[in-house]
């Protein structure tokens, strides 16, 4: 993702709109680094994505090793492979009633026991396969890009020992949650759900669990004035892509 001089000067703008007092020096070092976000390399992002999903980790609950959410997530891992091409996926639990799910460039996996409680085990497959969609194809590295610039422009970090050592715990705790309330465009989406779909069937798992996740969905978007998947597109219209799918055979 490529960052055009303008976004840096909204940067700067923002910066100065919100803090009167912010000096010269820590402007220069916020441009600095939200122009540094442009070009993170895949290592970069790669421990981005370690220390955050670690801080995002200690802020949360995990489940035990003897919770029943973990041996259900633990069956699920089993079915859709501990690899998302190439890059190791580490599966936990986040014991909330908050219904979510995400993933970062690292493969850090994450599901919320909420969502769990709402779903089959075939249709947590589907939302985890749409949500290694969206590190398989890129997308969360270029949230990654997008969230490293936002949390720099909010807290005027020092680039000064590379991107990562400049952080404290608080600003990777916030480029966490910057991540997963990352807005994916719809063709991202899509994309995401049509790899999910391959996933399933290259794995032997029934498809039409994402079919029936997303008619859940549905209802909640009917009942709810915002949901996590404000930003998808609709999920009734999402459900029917993949039944189309499914009848074709492919």
């Amino acid at each position: 993702m490529k960052f055009r001089p303008t976004l840096l000067a909204l940067g700067v703008t923002a910066l100065l709109s919100g803090c009167q007092n912010v000096n010269t020096s820590t402007l220069m070092q916020s441009g600095a680094q939200a122009y540094q976000a442009a070009s993170l390399s895949d290592a970069d992002v790669k421990s981005l994505s370690d220390q955050s999903c670690a801080e995002m980790d200690k802020q949360s609950k995990i489940a035990p090793a003897s919770s029943k959410y973990t041996k259900r997530l633990n069956k699920i891992a089993t079915a859709l492979g501990d690899n998302i091409n190439g890059t190791p996926a580490n599966y936990k639990v986040y014991e909330t009633k908050d219904i979510n799910a995400w993933a970062m460039a690292n493969g850090c996996i994450r599901v919320y026991s909420g969502l769990m409680d709402m779903m089959t085990d075939n249709e947590v497959e589907g939302v985890l396969g749409h949500e290694m969609g969206h590190v398989a194809l890129g997308h969360t590295r270029k949230a990654m890009q997008v969230a490293y610039a936002t949390t720099a422009a909010r807290t005027a970090a020092t680039s000064v020992g590379g991107v990562t050592a400049s952080l404290s715990k608080s600003q990777l705790a916030d480029l966490g949650e910057n991540l997963i309330n990352a807005q994916f465009s719809q063709k991202q989406e899509s994309d995401a759900d049509d790899f999910s779909f391959d996933l399933m069937k290259k794995r032997g798992i029934n498809p039409s669990g994402l079919v029936t996740s997303f008619e859940k969905l549905a209802k909640m978007d009917a009942g709810r004035e915002s949901s996590m998947f404000d930003s998808h597109p609709a999920s009734q219209a999402r459900a029917d892509h993949i039944k189309e799918r499914i009848a074709a055979g492919k």
